[in-house]
């Protein structure tokens, strides 16, 4: 069968949205389940995060801006609250079902640890993160009451030490936001 202009047009364009969906920071804002708006300690907008469903389960995408370089822990926290200074009010990890820490700790991991996220020597960095489990479960304990925060800190997470992966302080956070 032959094709037509407009079915090759189709593919093109198809093929060219599966590229733009792979590459992209984040995924489409109509398809976004929560948004968080992140801010430095200093009060500065440091990026955005997106939570969304794939067909594998819950996906964090994050973009952020206006960062020192380097490799940096990435965890959702149990509180959705970043007014405190210290973002302390963010509480700890998030870890509803009372895991160790570290995704590379054979007791682990809480389902706030997420991978690092790469910050280049211009101050940007972006990441997509699986978050793997019960899609509807994980959903209810991140949106629950409370809420939760992302929650960037000032150095990489190492996988394994528990409670909270030896990351250093808090340099960001951002709260979750059901659309």
């Amino acid at each position: 069968m032959r094709n037509s202009p407009l079915s090759t047009q189709h593919y093109s364009l198809a093929a060219c949205a599966f590229l733009l969906a792979s590459c992209s920071t984040h995924s489409d804002p109509g398809s976004n389940i929560a948004t968080a708006q992140l801010t430095s300690a200093e009060g500065k907008a440091a990026g955005t995060a997106y939570l969304s469903k794939s067909d594998d389960g819950l996906v964090l995408n994050v973009s952020v801006s206006g960062l020192q370089a380097g490799e940096k822990a990435l965890h959702l926290h149990s509180v959705g609250d970043c007014t405190a200074a210290d973002f302390k009010s963010a509480g700890g990890h998030l870890n509803p079902f009372n895991r160790a820490h570290g995704m590379h700790n054979p007791q682990g991991k809480h389902l706030g640890d997420l991978n690092n996220i790469i910050i280049s020597d211009d101050g940007t960095g972006s990441a997509t993160i699986p978050i793997l489990g019960n899609s509807e479960e994980n959903l209810a304990q991140i949106l629950d009451m409370d809420g939760t925060a992302v929650m960037l800190h000032a150095g990489p997470d190492d996988y394994v030490s528990d409670p909270a992966g030896a990351a250093g302080p808090r340099i960001a956070c951002g709260v979750l936001t059901a659309r």
